[in-house]
């Protein structure tokens, strides 16, 4: 799978860290910033991260900044993109079977066994389709 990654500066450590948990787990990535520890406006990142993904260059995205929601915010706002905020293992099956999500947001405080387990759930898990395409179809209904 090709994964697109981005992060604002306090999202670095936890993103080098995810890095390195795709690479082991055999799936390509490309880093879309940022890169240095100076501040960046997280919207910029997660634009960025989730035309890319919306447009096909990526099967998925990962997001990360403090707390996770002003990503998932930002990246929700771009048309075919559903970024799913997951703090733990279920909630992100079922961000991925029942929604199809296409982006997982994380904030910086996420255990890193936590952190693990989330990405590989992420990256296994798939859509179930069913009631849930139906419900699907009327979020893409709303954007229009």
């Amino acid at each position: 799978m090709h994964i697109a990654i981005g992060c604002d500066h306090r999202g670095l450590n936890l993103k080098q860290s995810i890095i390195k948990l795709i690479t082991q787990m055999e799936h390509s990535y490309e880093d879309l910033g940022c890169y240095t520890a100076d501040s960046v406006d997280y919207p910029d990142i997660a634009k960025k991260v989730a035309e890319r993904v919306a447009r096909g260059d990526f099967e998925r995205g990962i997001l990360i900044c403090d707390t996770g929601i002003g990503m998932s915010i930002a990246a929700n706002k771009v048309k075919g993109i559903r970024a799913a905020l997951c703090h733990d293992a279920f909630s992100t099956r079922r961000a991925r079977q029942h929604n199809d999500a296409n982006i997982l947001c994380l904030g910086t405080g996420e255990a890193q066994d936590t952190v693990r387990e989330i990405i590989e759930v992420f990256l296994t898990s798939k859509f179930e389709g069913g009631r849930h395409l139906r419900r699907l179809n009327k979020i893409r209904a709303i954007e229009g």
